[in-house]
Order: structure tokens, then sequence, then C-alpha cells
């Protein structure tokens, strides 16, 4: 009985074992095919594998290009691997790591907040509630903000009319605040002057007024040269972010200085310091701001109440209920690269791979998308810092191929001018002063006061003084290229992109056609019509 018992256990033992051992080879066997098939996508992939740039022939050329590694094409796109020093690009991924701890803040404000109550928010602030607040926010910070009726008003309807725009500039704020704070905090400058940014221009870099002021600090063309803010026909410097904003904190010192009251500073920054004496003397010698609005210009008297209501809003932005969208970019995690040939954001774009949306928002300084190279001045690109060091380590294969591509253009860029503070212009045959006031971006009435004209007539030869608001170039154009210069519309045509048909219209930029087309991506499709002018 014991020995039958022994055969069957081992009977058993051997059936096991062969089902163990037939699993583990069909397992192995899976896993062979698995990596068949594998193998055979890889090789798919490689033959699939393109050559950007077919017509670049040469030896030196080819041996840059070489280092730029080119993935598969997806649904005609192209993607650049770019190789990077791995111990550089450790060091970076460290300091993001510390960029990222924002998010514990995140999380931390995500959890205490109620989201199912923010419908029950009410817009109507009691006026008791509005004194509180307006009193603490007084006590840190040298602005005057004592309750009045009037600021009351401003705050009650941004609150009730603004709330989207106000939720959208609370994001847009995320990138530009921390940057704006470095640098008021080095000229001793409140740090709520952040807020006069909005004020002026929304956040916007290249926000244009309709007398001319640019940028997010609106800097008029003269008060721009006083504090060294560069205009020529490629960058103006209005519209760099930095530069703009230390000219603006240097402009407010000055400001400061001359008034001892930030509320004066901030009302001489709009109108001009002799308006704001001219309203002081009117006003029989008071200087608190509130006592001397009435006889300040009408765009001045409202300009501080929508500075202080906009404090007001972003101070106590969780208490209304206000909860804008996470920046999609940082500001400290974003680096600049000395530019040393001249590139289009559209090639940094589709090289580094970063959206061209992004390099142009971190780069609006440049008026055409493109990056001049000029003796004497260095110019840089702004990039997320993940994606600066493959430019570093790339960067002369990055220019041989920016090289090639703007070698095919149809026409070559054009020659960077910078706007002059003073110009004497020769009258030619078919001239008038509204074709010249235009070319200059001035008045009829101010080349007539230039030049004590007294009435609209010109001869040939005659010498005009002209103190021009924007750059400009006297070199002719032939008949040949003048017509399509004078398109209205312009119909896409089969490798078409928004940078190719820019390029062939001076002036005009990608961020132009978009805008003025209502386009958002980048893709075009042969036959569509678009807008090249406004």
């Amino acid at each position: 009985m014991k020995k039958m018992q022994k055969e069957h256990t081992t009977t058993y033992f051997l059936a096991l074992l062969f089902l163990l051992t037939s699993f583990a080879n069909a397992q192995n066997s899976s896993s062979i095919e698995k990596r068949k098939i594998e193998s055979t996508h890889t090789k798919q992939l490689q033959r699939d594998t393109i050559t950007v740039i077919d017509t670049l022939t040469t030896h030196a050329v080819s041996k840059d290009l070489s280092k730029i590694q080119i993935a598969t094409t997806i649904k005609d796109s192209v993607v650049f691997n770019l190789e990077d020093n791995q111990q550089a690009a450790l060091i970076d991924m460290r300091w993001r790591k510390e960029l990222a701890r924002m998010d514990l803040y995140d999380s931390i404000r995500q959890m205490r907040s109620v989201k199912k109550y923010k419908e029950e928010v009410s817009l109507e602030l009691p006026t008791d509630t509005l004194k509180k607040r307006l009193a603490a926010i007084n006590a840190r910070t040298p602005f005057n903000v004592d309750y009045n009726p009037s600021l009351e008003n401003v705050i009650n309807r941004y609150l009730k009319r603004h709330k989207v725009t106000m939720e959208k500039l609370m994001a847009v704020s995320q990138f530009y605040f921390p940057m704006f704070e470095e640098r008021l905090d080095k000229y001793d400058i409140p740090l709520e002057m952040k807020y006069l940014a909005i004020v002026e221009s929304a956040l916007r870099p290249r926000a244009k007024s309709r007398v001319g002021a640019t940028g997010l600090w609106q800097f008029m063309f003269g008060t721009g040269k006083m504090f060294d803010l560069e205009v020529n026909s490629y960058v103006d410097d209005r519209m760099d972010p930095i530069a703009a904003t230390e000219a603006a904190c240097a402009y407010l010192s000055q400001l400061y200085k001359i008034h001892e009251d930030w509320d004066l500073a901030l009302a001489s920054y709009n109108s001009g310091p002799g308006n704001v004496s001219k309203a002081i003397r009117r006003s029989g010698g008071y200087k608190n701001y509130w006592n001397i609005r009435g006889n300040l210009p009408h765009e001045t008297a409202g300009y501080v109440p929508a500075f202080l209501a906009t404090m007001y809003i972003f101070e106590y932005a969780e208490e209304h209920g206000y909860s804008p969208e996470k920046a999609p970019v940082n500001y400290f995690a974003t680096d600049t690269v000395h530019v040393k040939q001249t590139i289009t954001l559209d090639q940094v774009s589709s090289i580094v791979g970063v959206p061209l949306e992004v390099v142009q928002f971190l780069n609006p300084q440049y008026k055409l998308d493109i990056i001049p190279v000029v003796k004497n001045k260095k110019y840089y690109v702004r990039l997320p810092i993940e994606n600066v060091g493959k430019f570093v380590q790339n960067e002369q294969a990055i220019y041989a191929f920016a090289k090639a591509e703007l070698d095919k253009r149809e026409k070559p860029l054009p020659k960077v001018q910078t706007a002059s503070s003073q110009i004497r212009y020769r009258v030619r045959s078919g001239d008038y002063l509204g074709k010249i006031a235009a070319k200059y971006g001035v008045r009829v009435s101010q080349i007539k006061k230039w030049n004590n004209l007294r009435s609209n007539s010109l001869k040939i030869g005659q010498r005009l003084t002209i103190y021009p608001r924007k750059p400009f170039s006297n070199t002719k154009v032939s008949s040949s290229s003048s017509k399509p210069l004078n398109a209205t519309t312009y119909t896409v045509q089969t490798g078409d992109s928004l940078w190719k048909i820019a390029s062939k219209f001076p002036g005009v930029s990608v961020s132009n056609i978009k805008s003025w087309n209502g386009i958002s991506g980048t893709k075009l499709k042969p036959g569509m019509k678009l807008k090249v002018s406004k």
C-alpha cells in the first residue's frame, strides 16, 4: 500500500515538473518572438528615418549636421533629437527639481481651497469688509490705499465685469511677476509696483497704444531712448521684458526723487511731471493724489484708482473666488543663450522642439521673429532651461542648418536700420506730408511744427527735419518686387509656413499674421487665404 502511494506521489511530481517546464518554454518563446517583433519595428523605424537637409553637400556643413539626429517623421512633422552633455544635463535636472518645489505650495493651496463653495462666493463686497482689507494693504505698502467711495466703485466694477480678464492676467502674471519683483527690489521700489504693468499693457509685451507707447511698460520712443532702449528694424527693446523693466525701474526711481511720493510718481509716469506740478498748483498746493485728481488729465485721473483696484483684487483673489490657471512657463525655469549667427524663432522652435508660441512668448522683442547678428551688439534667445543645454551643445550644427535654410530664401533679409533721434529728409517727386509722416511713424502736424510749415505744400529738393518714431530704410524697391508687397491677402502654397509667408512681406511677423487671421496654431492648408496687412 505504501509502495503504491509512493509511486503515485512520484508520478504527480513528474507531471507537475513537465507542466512548469512547458510553461517556461512557452514564456521564453513568447519573449523571443516579442524581441523579434521589436527588432523588426526598430529596423522599420530606422528605414523611415529621414534626412531633412538633402541639399547640403559640403564636408564642413555635413560634419556639423551629423550632430543632429533626426527621428521618425510623423504626419509630415520632423522631430530633432539633439545630443546633450550628460553631466551638464544632470546639473540642470537638479536645478529644475529646486524650481519645482513651488508645486508643494500649489498642492497645499489646492488642499485648503474648498472648490464646492466657489459658486456661493458673492461678488457683493460690503463696505465695512472693504475698509478692513484696504487698511490691511495700506499698513504694508507705501502707497496711499485708504478707503474712499471712488476707489470702492472701481473695485466693485472690476469684480462684477472683469473677472475672466483678471483671472487670465493672474495666470500670465505668474511668469512676469518674479522677474518684476527681482528688478523692483534692486531699485528699492515697492514690490506692489508690479501691478502697474497690468494697468499699462495688460502684460502684453508687444502692446502698442494709439500714440505709439510700446511694451509691458508702455515707453514712448523718446523716453525709451533716454533709458537706452534700442529700436531698429529687427529689435525693439521696449518689447524686451527684462530691458523694459530695468528702464521702468530707473524711470520710476527718478520720478520718486522728484515727487517724494509713490502715488504722484505713478501719476507722473502716466502724464509726465509737468502735468502733475500743474495739478498741484491748481489744487492750491495739495500733494495728496486724491486732492489733486480733479486737476489731472482725464486719463491720469482714472490711472491710480485702476492700479489700486488691481492691487486689491490680486491681494484678495482667493477671497473673491478667483482660480487662475497655472502658467505653462516659469521665469526662473528659463535661461538665455548668446546668438552668434542670424536665426529665426521658427527655426529655433523646430530644431529645439519648443512650440513656436512659447519661443515667441519668451522673445517678444524680435519684431520680425528673427534674431539678427550686429557688430558690437549682443542678442540672446530665451528658452526653457531644459532646452538651453541642447542648444549650446549643438549650436554649430544648428547655425549650419539655419544658414542653409536662409540661403534658400527667395530674397535676402532686410538690413538692420536703427531709428535715429533726428534726420534730414530731402523731398522727392511724388512726396506729400502724409506719405512722409507714415514712413517715419510721426504725424503731419509734428512735421509742420518741426519745420515751421504753414501749409501742406512741399517742393522737390526741400529739406525737412524729422524725429523718427520707427525704424526706416531708404532702399528703393524694384518694380518686380513691389507687387506682392502691396497685397492685402495671400494664398497659401504647398510647402508654405507662417514664417515663409511673413518673410515675403517686410514689417509683417508671424504673430501679425496669426492675429489678423485668428490663427492659434501653425498648421496651414494650401489654398487658404490669409490677410497679410491690417
